[in-house]
């Protein structure tokens, strides 16, 4: 493959380059693995994009507001990506990757991008390597990139590390809603949508935008954040209402942040954590080898059989892992 021309066309926005630069990235493959990082280094470090994390709990209408949103983006001359991470099987690995099914008008305007990745079973709600493709997307010059987690949980968190703003989707309910939702990811939230305010919904969506409105207030205030901010809204995906107001609110919470200093502070601090978790990766990576499954079995044996402390099985393990006894002589 020859990275050269691939980068030239991920960067002159080539539809085929991108979607083959992305396959690059998401490969396990070592010698992909090299080529991904050259391609990765190559491309453009001024491109950014509005990048948007999104999450939800099931049936909410994710796929319907993403379509309605990023049409309305296109519609406005801009170009979209959207990145839909789909979960998969902790049995076969396999996954569905329906969300470009649903998104029929969004998948074929010509100024968007759908990308369905399965999440590989990493935690977190996104894929493996969700970070790269959004620089490729940045570098193929996307305006606005949607990254679309599997599904509401603690472990979902994780977007707010790769997104400039954190949107949550929730439905209207009757019962205690509030509940169903954890605190961390309400914390990292910076605007939750009420999606499928419309018709017989309209009173139930009414109500829980002034609940989760008033759950806000509760919250700590994040110096992120400008007056009025986090905010509860209402929206329909379905009768496209609201959908205006979103992207006004989003436009004016990213030129407040870039004004007083957030929006590179969190992009460098974004950079760093990634840094160290591929560095968590790698030496995780160093318990996959032969030598040190047969390492673990035997002092597990060990362990199970009460010959060894845990602590003291575990501190013979790291001392037999290559390059530690030269880093402790």
């Amino acid at each position: 493959m020859d990275i050269a021309d691939l980068t030239r066309g991920v960067i002159a926005g080539e539809r085929r380059a991108l979607a083959r630069a992305i396959t690059l990235v998401e490969s396990a493959r070592e010698d992909h693995k090299a080529q991904a990082g050259a391609l990765l280094e190559a491309l453009p470090k001024d491109a950014q994009a509005l990048r948007i994390g999104l999450s939800g709990t099931p049936g909410v209408g994710k796929s319907t507001f993403i379509e309605a949103f990023g049409m309305m983006l296109v519609e406005r001359g801009l170009k979209v990506a959207v990145l839909a991470v789909d979960p998969s099987s902790t049995r076969s690995g396999g996954s569905i990757l329906g969300d470009k099914t649903r998104m029929d008008r969004l998948s074929r305007a010509e100024g968007a991008f759908i990308r369905p990745s399965p999440s590989q079973t990493h935690l977190g709600g996104v894929a493996r390597r969700s970070r790269e493709v959004v620089a490729l997307c940045e570098g193929a010059g996307f305006d606005v990139v949607l990254i679309e987690t599997v599904g509401v949980g603690q472990s979902e968190t994780v977007v707010a590390q790769m997104a400039d703003i954190f949107l949550l989707l929730l439905a209207p309910a009757g019962g205690d809603e509030l509940q169903g939702v954890k605190r961390g990811i309400m914390e990292i939230a910076d605007v939750i949508l009420i999606n499928k305010a419309d018709g017989d919904l309209k009173p139930a969506a009414t109500r829980t935008c002034a609940d989760y409105a008033g759950a806000l207030r509760l919250l700590r205030k994040r110096p992120q954040d400008p007056e009025g901010f986090p905010k509860a809204m209402m929206v329909s995906a379905a009768e496209n209402t609201g959908i205006d107001a979103v992207w006004q609110d989003l436009t004016s919470l990213r030129e407040w942040r870039k004004a007083h200093g957030f929006w590179d502070g969190t992009r460098a601090d974004q950079a760093r954590y990634w840094f160290e978790e591929e560095v968590k990766t790698t030496l995780l990576a160093q318990l996959q080898t032969p030598a040190a499954r047969a390492a673990l079995a035997d002092l597990g044996a060990a362990v199970a059989g009460g010959d060894k402390a845990p602590s003291v099985a575990a501190a013979e393990f790291l001392e037999s892992l290559p390059g530690r006894a030269q880093a402790n002589p």
